[in-house]
């Protein structure tokens, strides 16, 4: 774990934690996401009538694009997006083990907990069920809710922030895509990145939209909660 401390707001001020979900909340190499991109791949197949390998440079190219491969899909072929997630979310989340360090962690943590998600709710249940989490954060914003604008499209953080009276001035943004936490830094939030994922995931070095590189979320997270508990006391 390694903290960048001149830049974003000390740990021990933060009143609002928002967390990513997959990739985040759980290792990298859980790799749920080669099981969502296969039924992404299928889904596209029984849609377009066209092949596999043709169904995968498509999911791509919607994805590198529009931000996600649904909202592809909505802008060029008309799919609903309900009967597109339900379909490519049904997957096993077993490689996702109980998480007890984690929840200790978030329990330990003063401040508000959010989950801001480009999954749907019932992904991000079934998940956060899996790792023993599910009672550690006040709700989740999913893709439903951001009318299936993905992150980091900007509009979608400044919906959220209301949706939840954030004062981004006072929050922290917890994402594996450091390209994610542009928007984030720019309202004026604290960023932390976890590293691990494929390259366009990666922040350059010295990079102004990351304040924090977290290599281990639950010491890092634990680590804050210590910080709290040393602050300064009003006389």
């Amino acid at each position: 774990m390694s903290a960048r401390p001149a830049r974003g707001r000390p740990l021990h001020e933060i009143e609002t934690w928002i967390f990513d979900l997959d990739n985040t909340l759980y290792p990298h190499s859980c790799n749920l996401f080669a099981e969502v991109e296969s039924r992404m791949a299928a889904f596209i197949c029984g849609e377009l009538g066209i092949d596999t390998e043709a169904a995968h440079a498509l999911r791509r190219r919607y994805f590198m694009t529009y931000g996600t491969t649904l909202r592809g899909l909505m802008n060029e072929n008309a799919i609903d997006p309900r009967r597109f997630l339900d379909y490519v979310h049904e997957i096993d989340v077993t490689p996702v083990q109980p998480a007890p360090e984690l929840k200790a962690a978030l329990a330990a943590l003063d401040g508000r907990k959010l989950i801001f998600t480009n999954a749907d709710i019932r992904h991000a249940q079934r998940v956060l069920e899996r790792l023993g989490i599910a009672d550690s954060f006040e709700a989740v914003f999913d893709i439903h809710q951001a009318d299936y604008l993905p992150k980091p499209d900007h509009g979608v953080y400044a919906r959220f922030v209301a949706r939840f009276a954030i004062d981004p001035r006072g929050a922290a943004m917890v994402e594996d895509i450091a390209p994610n936490l542009v928007p984030a830094h720019a309202l004026g939030m604290t960023t932390a990145w976890i590293p691990g994922g494929p390259q366009w995931t990666q922040a350059e070095p010295d990079a102004e939209h990351v304040h924090h590189v977290v290599e281990d979320l639950s010491a890092w997270l634990t680590d804050a909660a210590r910080k709290q508990g040393l602050r300064p006391t009003a006389r």
